[in-house]
This record gives structure tokens, sequence and C-alpha cells, in this order.
């Protein structure tokens, strides 16, 4: 299980606070008004950011100060964050090691994330060489290849179109199901997290609140989500 525990931070006259919990592979979407705070959370729990107060636990360990890459989880950018002198492989492979010196099974581990992700074969190409569904793509391979038990995705398919967002959502989908995974993904889509989370936590008025009922929530939406959703 995932725990922020009376969480708190403070950025000149920006405040977040959370106090919540997120059960072990669920699949949770950060819905709020824009500059809520829905991408803070997520670099809080990822490790590029630290509270100034409160705890966050993994499984009841106080990983508050670990660094990111000591944690369960593998984040994705809005961005992708390809490193364009790099081949595909070479990107996916910065999963693993940032140095790249990969052992042969570290190099299967590439090549089977990129199959499972539709791009075998495009391992030696550069991502410019790649359409934007194959950079999303690619990006989704080297969070795959690092086997955490939490996927963070900060909305990773903002660029794309409506129907190469969907079935990027579905290919995360399936991933999760098969790997285990939980999810945390950011989203200024209801839709979106109709189609992916069944659970969704609202950032909005200076507080992360406890994970709820997606349907729920948009069907209902609190007064800040309303006037938000317009």
């Amino acid at each position: 299980m995932l725990m922020l525990e009376d969480v708190r931070l403070r950025q000149g006259d920006f405040a977040l606070r959370a106090d919540l919990a997120v059960e072990t592979g669920a699949r949770v979407a950060v819905i709020g008004p824009s500059g809520a705070g829905k991408s803070t959370l997520l670099s809080l729990v990822a490790g590029f950011i630290a509270p100034d107060r409160g705890r966050i636990l993994w499984d009841g360990q106080d990983m508050t100060g670990a660094a990111p890459g000591k944690r369960p989880v593998a984040m994705l950018f809005q961005d992708n964050n390809l490193f364009p002198h790099l081949t595909v492989a070479e990107n996916v492979g910065l999963g693993l090691r940032p140095d790249l010196r990969l052992t042969e099974a570290e190099r299967d581990r590439v090549e089977t994330a990129l199959g499972r992700v539709g791009l075998e074969g495009y391992g030696t190409r550069k991502p410019a060489a790649l359409s934007g569904g194959q950079q999303s793509r690619a990006a989704l391979a080297r969070v795959l290849v690092q086997d955490r038990a939490f996927v963070l995705l900060d909305e990773p398919f903002a660029a794309l179109g409506p129907a190469l967002k969907a079935e990027m959502l579905d290919l995360v989908e399936e991933v999760l199901e098969e790997t285990g995974a939980g999810l945390l993904i950011v989203s200024h889509e209801p839709e979106d997290a109709r189609r992916i989370a069944p659970q969704t936590i609202l950032v909005a008025d200076g507080r992360a609140e406890p994970p709820v009922t997606t349907q729920d929530l948009l069907d209902n939406p609190p007064p800040a989500l309303r006037a938000y959703l317009g």
C-alpha cells in the first residue's frame, strides 16, 4: 500500500496537503483544476520533491527521504523525455542503467518491453524516426522495463489525438493487468479517468483528497471540480 501521511508542501503562494492511501495494484486517476498540484503530487511520490512535513510510505516502510531510483515507482512525463541522440533501445535501456552498460539479460528485457508495446524491430531507430504514438510507446516501454510496483503517468498522451490516446490508455491497462502494477495517472479529461481508473484522487483547494470511486465523483462532482469541468 502507498500512503501519504499528513504530507504538506509549500512553495511560495502554492500549498498542498495530502493524507491518503492507495491500495497495491489500484488504478487511480488524479484530476482537478490547472495549477492545483496534480503533477506536484506525483513528484512527491516519485521523490523529485521533498515534503515540508509528513511521511510517504510503501508497505509500511518510510521512503520520504529515499532517492527517486530507490522507490518502487516509475514515472512517465508529459513530453516522454526521449533523448534524440540515442536509439529507441538505448532510451528504453536507460530505465535499467543510466550508463547503458547492459548485460545480455538486460538487453533481452529491453527487447521484450519493446515487443510488448508494439515496437519489435524498432530498437535501432532514433526517436525522430518515430510517429508521436510510437514515441509514446517507446517511453512506456522504458517505464515497463523497470518493473516497479507503481507506474506514475503525468499526462503522457496529452499531445496525441483522441483515437491514439484511447489506444495508449488501453495498452497501459493491458500491461497493468499482466504485471499487477498500480497506476497513478494525471489527466485533465474526465473520460480518460472513466476509461482506465476505477478510483480518482481529486486535487483542489490546496488538498489531495483520498481516492473515491471515479464514476461517483464525476457523476456528482463537488463544487471545485464542477467549476473546473464547466
